[in-house]
């Protein structure tokens, strides 16, 4: 008879990162967000990378996209840097900002389609990006975020997802979900979903060091 498998102890069980625990926190793979304050808030120390990050605002073109500017910056300064796919985007990105802040715009690729779940979903499956950026407009069912979810955890590649914040009061399954509000200068976040990050809102402000031109332009 061929040898059983050992059955994982608990310690291995907990550690999992699919592995609901409410509060605690599970290991999870996770990219610095590079704004330290909100690395010391969220669970892994950055943002999930086999996960869907959700960022809930009242309206597109309120500062959210600074949160990301440092995770851009890095991406691009990595040996073959893969392709950063912002899906529908309402906003033009807007290359001389782009460059300003040293993210290469060469390896930015901007879908435009009238079904972004399913672009999302390709993008993330197709193992030629290294983030995905997506904005959903309208409502999208569980079944749809699910989906997406799985598909980051597939490819190991982050995804973030920019919604209504009408939003907030619908479950979703997404690893990571933060309300966004604008500041003067910075912004409060609030995080309403998270494997044992801190619930507390967190205030950022925009440092003369990290300021940057927003990366986009016009309304689409």
């Amino acid at each position: 008879m061929g040898q059983s498998t050992p059955e994982p102890t608990l310690e291995q069980l907990l550690a999992h990162p699919a592995l609901w625990r409410g509060r605690s926190a599970a290991r999870l793979a996770a990219v610095g967000t590079g704004w330290p304050p909100l690395d010391a808030a969220l669970p892994g120390g950055g943002w999930p990378v086999g996960g869907v990050t959700e960022i809930l605002t009242a309206r597109s073109g309120l500062g959210e996209l600074r949160l990301f500017v440092p995770l851009l910056q890095h991406l691009g300064r990595v040996s073959s840097p893969r392709w950063v796919a912002w899906i529908a985007p309402p906003f033009e990105p807007y290359a001389p900002a782009l460059v300003a802040a040293g993210i290469p715009v060469e390896h930015q690729l901007v879908v435009r389609t009238a079904e972004p779940a399913w672009a999302i979903e390709q993008a993330l499956d197709s193992g030629g990006c290294s983030v995905v950026l997506g904005w959903l407009k309208t409502r999208t069912q569980v079944s749809v975020l699910r989906r997406l979810q799985l598909a980051t955890q597939r490819s190991q590649t982050p995804a973030v997802l920019f919604r209504p914040l009408a939003e907030a009061r619908h479950a979703s399954p997404a690893e990571l979900r933060i309300v966004f509000e604008p500041l003067l200068d910075g912004a409060r976040l609030q995080l309403i979903k998270s494997r044992g990050g801190d619930r507390q809102p967190l205030e950022l402000y925009w440092s003369s060091s990290s300021d940057v031109a927003e990366c986009s332009h016009g309304a689409t």
